[in-house]
């Protein structure tokens, strides 16, 4: 599952941005992986979290797309899940 979204500010020159990508690693586990920045910046931020569980893994990913959300954001690109397992 993925989700892409942007922010423009006033005054910035170029949109914030945000991504979450949350992968199925090969053991079985849930890897959520979240980038954040500055459209054109060399650097970016992240973070990754690491779930035994799917449903925890989704609720993870839910929580930080629905903050960003709030926080003004909008979805510019987003791939979904091929359904529950």
């Amino acid at each position: 599952m993925r989700v892409f979204m942007q922010s423009q500010t006033a005054g910035a020159d170029s949109p914030r941005y945000y991504q979450l990508v949350l992968e199925q690693d090969l053991l079985g586990g849930w890897t959520l992986f979240r980038e954040w920045g500055q459209q054109g910046a060399h650097r970016a931020s992240s973070k990754r979290e690491q779930y035994l569980e799917r449903d925890a893994a989704l609720a993870a990913f839910e929580r930080a797309r629905d903050a960003q959300l709030g926080r003004g954001f909008r979805i510019m690109f987003s791939q979904g899940f091929d359904g529950p397992r």
